[in-house]
């Protein structure tokens, strides 16, 4: 195959992995804690963590972009630009960090190490875009997004926990795909 053949296969299989993830995100959403139920668990993340294990971390954070776009105009189009944010922000730190560690060694020692650590960063930078990015787009105290916080670094650690534990048990079985 030549190298025109190769970006066209490898961007046919990012736009699967796109589709996927939006299709994931139709199908499946639910709050995790109840007195939070704004902050709802999908599994979007997932072919995205996928894609930057098979092509790199800069795929991945175009998957990212990417899918956060057409999920927000469309499946989630009612956090509008907020939610495009905040998704952008959330898994590009978990597929970069994921993504960088792995893309060294690919091992599975080092595929572990790499989801730990990006669920990690993913929970500690949305504490931070919280803080600021929160009140600015929906009117509210910092304060009140700190007495918040608690849940949010839970959600985000569960998160990123349930979609890096699926693409660890994934991610083998679908890379020979993937790198046809």
């Amino acid at each position: 195959m030549n190298n025109q053949q190769n970006n066209t296969a490898r961007l046919a299989k990012m736009a699967m992995l796109v589709a996927i993830s939006i299709v994931l995100v139709m199908l499946i959403h639910f709050p995790i804690f109840p007195a939070v139920a704004f902050l709802e668990y999908d599994p979007a993340d997932i072919p995205i963590l996928i894609g930057t294990f098979a092509f790199g971390p800069a795929a991945g954070v175009v998957l990212t972009v990417v899918t956060s776009v057409l999920q927000g105009l469309t499946v989630s189009s009612s956090s509008g630009l907020y939610g495009i944010i905040m998704h952008i922000i959330a898994t590009s730190v978990l597929v970069l960090v994921s993504g960088l560690i792995y893309r060294g060694h690919k091992t599975k020692k080092m595929a572990v190490i790499g989801l730990l650590a990006g669920t990690c960063a993913m929970a500690a930078a949305m504490v931070v875009a919280n803080l600021f990015i929160t009140p600015a787009f929906m009117g509210v105290e910092r304060a009140v997004v700190w007495q918040l916080m608690p849940f949010i670094v839970a959600f985000n650690l569960v998160k990123a926990g349930i979609n890096s534990v699926v693409t660890f048990l994934l991610y083998k079985r679908i890379s020979p795909f993937l790198h046809k």
